[in-house]
């Protein structure tokens, strides 16, 4: 599928963000846009749109889950893409194109996207072979989807209630409450770790949003429902706000001067840049390493995203990355139990 826009870590709440392990040093702003002519061995802060962050950038001390003390850059967004309207994510009725909706995994497991037409509602019977879904009044031809905040939410427990199955879920910005903000801090120059790591949350987009781990599509499909994507690979939840499952080429930025090389999307957490999957030529990065990550002259090491139907970004973590407050990185949520559905189980968001 061919996304409709061509433009353009761990994550802690910013109650919580002071509670981390060694970040209590005073704050300091850095220079942003600076450019080495060596090879790029940490973020460039001009890369990001503007607008991706509620306040500047600021550099503060930190430490890595592995124990290494060392400087991070402390990020606050809003849990909004800057610059887009997120969407559309579930099409009205069965008769709707795909500019009425968005995208969802392709059952494959791997290329593009599939648009969320009204066809595609009709056919999600035919599409996962079971005859049990029906997201669609058959009387009106409506989708069901998630229209309210108290659908959106309930549609996210772990156990999924019977009125809120067989849904296109569709949630929105205003959902989230009025002081809504996420933090997070990423190693100013990223520390090759000694053993890969595994990858919870991702990292941020050019955009000032998550890249966020695998979604649970069995959970989800398993009480037919559709966690709809926009057309740029992302969607919507009270936990995390706007956040990417995929990437479509919506937040592709291409580094000027550089070579042909694919467009940078984001950072990870560990402070290495994440690359499109293809080159400016179509052809796919060659030699990847079991974290989808190569080394060259001109980017160091980096990653290559995957296709946008893979459920993943990155394999695992080369570098190492900033321990949350509270317990291991990637542990259960507040108060234990199992994670809403929609959600990965590690991260207890969807």
């Amino acid at each position: 599928m061919i996304s409709k826009y061509n433009k353009s870590l761990f994550v802690v709440s910013t109650l919580s963000v002071l509670a981390l392990l060694g970040c209590g040093g005073a704050s300091k702003t850095p220079e942003a846009g600076a450019k080495s002519k060596e090879v790029v061995t940490g973020i460039d802060l001009s890369m990001f749109t503007e607008g991706a962050f509620s306040t500047p950038p600021t550099i503060v001390d930190c430490e890595t889950a592995q124990g290494t003390e060392t400087s991070c850059y402390e990020f606050t967004t809003t849990g909004a893409p800057a610059g887009r309207e997120p969407g559309a994510f579930c099409p009205r009725n069965i008769d709707d194109g795909a500019d009425a909706g968005g995208a969802w995994f392709d059952k494959s497991g791997s290329g593009d996207l599939v648009d969320i037409t009204g066809e595609f509602i009709l056919k999600l019977d035919e599409y996962y072979g079971d005859e049990k879904w029906m997201v669609y009044d058959a009387e009106t031809n409506k989708v069901r989807y998630t229209a309210t905040k108290e659908a959106c939410l309930g549609a996210a427990k772990p156990d999924v209630e019977e009125e809120y199955m067989q849904n296109c879920i569709e949630c929105k910005l205003e959902y989230l409450d009025d002081d809504f903000s996420l933090t997070y801090l990423i190693p100013i120059k990223p520390i090759p770790a000694k053993t890969t790591g595994r990858v919870r949350t991702v990292g941020l987009a050019l955009d000032g949003t998550e890249l966020s781990g695998p979604a649970p599509v069995n959970a989800i499909l398993g009480a037919y429902t559709i966690a709809a994507f926009d057309d740029c690979g992302g969607h919507i939840n009270v936990h995390q706000g706007y956040h990417y499952h995929s990437t479509t080429g919506c937040t592709d930025k291409t580094v000027k001067g550089e070579d042909d090389h694919a467009p940078l999307i984001g950072y990870a957490i560990d402070g290495y840049g994440i690359y499109a999957m293809k080159d400016a030529q179509g052809k796919e990065a060659e030699g990847l390493d079991e974290c989808r990550g190569q080394t060259d002259d001109v980017r160091g090491y980096h990653y290559h995203a995957a296709s946008p139907s893979e459920n993943v970004f990155i394999g695992c973590l080369h570098g190492e990355s900033v321990r949350p407050a509270g317990g291991p990185q990637g542990g259960p949520p507040p108060g234990g139990g199992p994670p809403p559905h929609g959600a990965p189980p590690e991260m207890g968001k969807q």
